[in-house]
């Protein structure tokens, strides 16, 4: 497999964003989807696969703790590109509501260990069944996002879904991905308006303040280190459930 990556890399460090995507759908075809979670990256790769490879499937995990923008986007999403399979997933209500009953409905204040914990009920689990029939799939990934992607490569392995992972926008700057969406009039959530840069659950977002670190707004009462919820960072979660 490592050697599969290498030359996966070698072809896709000459290619730009649309190429890196046509280069993975050729790859895996209907073994391969895109996750979105609606923020400017992933609504510039969602336009670019609506153009170029509509074969591919897209899906975003509904936590049960979003903003209603990001319901309205989702609703746009399915409006504009009725040529996309776009798909939702959801958390197993059963896993939900032990976690309440165990921890509290905003357990993820109180440690990182719940704070992870939530994210693997909410986020991971979901994911996992999202990628359960794939070899392979899409992010939005950029390098410059935070202090934990910042050796980001265009293809890499994802130990913990046993997939291989591709960053189109893994060179792209946050100047790069708003001239896109200016450029083709991409829709995207009006809290980035609003100082909101990266867009997760309602509970663990918040706007950031000029010349805040772009990942400032998300899980704030954590060091930057921590700042991932399992999704990308391939930890194997050991907290309790109860």
């Amino acid at each position: 497999m490592n050697e599969r990556i290498k030359q996966l890399n070698a072809q896709a460090a000459t290619l730009e964003a649309k190429g890196i995507i046509k280069l993975a759908f050729n790859e895996f075809k209907d073994k391969i989807s895109f996750a979105t979670s609606l923020g400017e990256e992933d609504q510039v790769i969602t336009d670019i696969i609506a153009k170029n490879t509509p074969g591919i499937e897209i899906f975003t995990l509904d936590t049960g703790r979003l903003f209603i923008e990001s319901y309205e986007l989702m609703a746009k999403i399915q409006k504009k590109y009725p040529q996309l399979n776009f798909k939702i997933f959801y958390p197993d209500t059963k896993h939900v509501e032990e976690m309440v009953k165990a921890k509290g409905i905003n357990l993820f204040y109180e440690s990182v260990e719940n704070r992870k914990f939530c994210c693997h009920v909410r986020k991971v689990e979901p994911l996992q069944r999202a990628l359960s029939d794939k070899d392979a799939w899409i992010v939005g990934l950029r390098r410059d996002q935070a202090v934990t992607r910042a050796t980001l490569e265009p293809v890499e392995w994802d130990e913990a879904n046993k997939k291989i992972k591709f960053n189109p926008l893994y060179n792209w700057t946050l100047d790069q991905v708003r001239d896109y969406i200016k450029k083709n009039n991409v829709d995207i959530s009006p809290l980035h308006a609003q100082g909101f840069v990266s867009i997760g659950c309602a509970p663990c977002t918040r706007a950031i303040k000029p010349g805040e670190d772009i990942r400032a707004g998300r899980w704030w009462w954590e060091q930057p280190e921590q700042k991932e919820c399992g999704l990308h960072n391939n930890p194997k979660w050991k907290g309790s459930k109860k």
